[in-house]
């Protein structure tokens, strides 16, 4: 089920362009050893952070680069796959084991638990995606299922 009654038209290019722009964009981090391809989110921007859940099924660590925004201590993403319809890969992976570790700008690497929002937290930060992305309806809305709103809780040392 979508997230919006809206019918807007969600303008994407190909999903062919979507995902060579996130492969290069992996490839530009691993190539610069992290020093390019993350960002702190400022004012109604996301920042950008790399997130290592391990596979379902490999059990192997998979990364992924996402964008998110700071809700106080924790960091929150949208489980969306270029908003193309199946589920991402990564959100698979941390439904069957929620503890990952996130690579945010400046070096920092900390250890996190997901859960997928509900209720009222999920329509609040549902509302402050949408300060972000002013589409965000209409790209949701190309999706057969309800996307997810992912927030990453920090864990203690």
């Amino acid at each position: 089920m979508p997230d919006s009654t809206r019918r807007e038209e969600a303008k994407l290019p190909p999903r062919w362009v979507i995902r060579s722009f996130w492969s290069v964009h992996r490839g530009l981090f691993r190539a610069t050893g992290g020093r390019l391809g993350l960002k702190p989110p400022r004012g109604d921007d996301y920042g950008l952070m790399r997130l290592t859940a391990t596979g379902r099924r490999s059990g192997r660590p998979r990364s992924v680069m996402l964008g998110y925004f700071e809700d106080g201590p924790n960091l929150v993403t949208m489980a969306m796959n270029g908003w193309g319809d199946p589920e991402p890969a990564w959100w698979l992976n941390l439904r069957a084991n929620p503890d990952a570790r996130i690579e945010l700008p400046g070096g920092q690497a900390r250890q996190v638990r997901a859960h997928a929002a509900t209720g009222d937290e999920r329509a609040r930060l549902w509302d402050r995606w949408r300060t972000i992305d002013k589409g965000l309806d209409a790209y949701a809305a190309r999706r057969s299922r309800e996307t997810a709103v992912v927030v990453f809780t920090l864990l203690t040392d």
